[in-house]
């Protein structure tokens, strides 16, 4: 089912939602340059659709959801837009975070803190970002992608995002979910791709701060989002637990999709109260 909500400054929030309304709620948040597609084989899992409510958001600028101008560098955006979703979704939910979706998480925990959330997933995530963060260290696979992939010559972007595409991948996909990828990554405007590589985030004594349960999980193959940057969040956040996937790399949920759920699924019965 698809939904809609209105995130910060009235920018519409799209949503993809699985499993009963009613039901516990996990939200999930993609990364850059992607969208909510990315979790299908989540919203399609009957293990997990049979217990909690799936609400996967686009972020702003990305697959259904708005493409205003400005807000891609202000955490109080990011977090409002978290906000609307979690207002949907219903509290307290678990949330999970692939990849620029950590740094979301980050964003909305540094303005909201986490009364509202269960418990928090990041997956092959960043926390922060800007040269030198030791919490959002990329990977080769990304390095080589920048800055063509930036680039609103089709010709510069074309080549440096499929190059990316194929790296997301440690053991590859399916030819039409690679491509759907690739098109998910194209469909995204130029300067929104740009402007998210624009910030500069330093959350080390946000995450030292943190007070609800973490999971971190992390291809030790991935390419994209450098492994050394989930062991740094685990090592920051009082308390997280660190799952590593073995030759995985930065698409856990697709590449080992039933390790995954069934992890997200151990992890979110142990935090998430039963809905009366």
């Amino acid at each position: 089912m698809n939904a809609e909500v209105v995130g910060s400054g009235g920018v519409g929030i799209g949503l993809r939602v699985a499993g009963e309304a009613n039901a516990r709620p996990i939200v999930f948040v993609h990364g850059w340059a992607q969208n909510a597609l990315v979790w299908s084989h989540q919203l399609a899992d009957p293990m997990l659709a049979n217990r909690f409510r799936l609400v996967a958001m686009d972020l702003r600028g990305h697959g259904n959801s708005d493409v205003p101008v400005e807000g891609f560098i202000d955490p109080e955006v990011w977090a409002g837009d978290l906000c609307s979703v979690l207002e949907f979704a219903g509290t307290p939910a678990m949330v999970v975070g692939w990849s620029y979706g950590g740094l979301v998480i980050a964003d909305y925990l540094r303005v909201y803190g986490g009364e509202s959330l269960a418990g928090i997933v990041l997956v092959g995530a960043i926390t922060e970002i800007g040269r030198g963060r030791e919490g959002g260290r990329i990977g080769p696979a990304m390095r080589a992608a920048l800055p063509d992939a930036l680039s609103e010559d089709l010709d510069v972007a074309l080549p440096a995002l499929l190059g990316l595409n194929k790296g997301m991948s440690a053991n590859g996909v399916p030819g039409p979910l690679s491509q759907a990828l690739l098109g998910a990554s194209l469909s995204v405007s130029p300067k929104v791709r740009a402007a998210l590589f624009s910030r500069e985030v330093d959350n080390a004594d946000l995450l030292a701060g943190v007070d609800v349960p973490t999971l971190v999980v992390h291809g030790t193959a991935d390419g994209v989002v450098d492994p050394r940057s989930g062991e740094y969040a685990a090592g920051k956040i009082p308390g997280a637990q660190l799952r590593w996937l073995q030759g995985v790399g930065h698409l856990p949920f697709i590449e080992a999709a039933e390790e995954f759920n069934s992890t997200l699924l151990r992890f979110a019965e142990d935090r998430l109260a039963p809905a009366p």
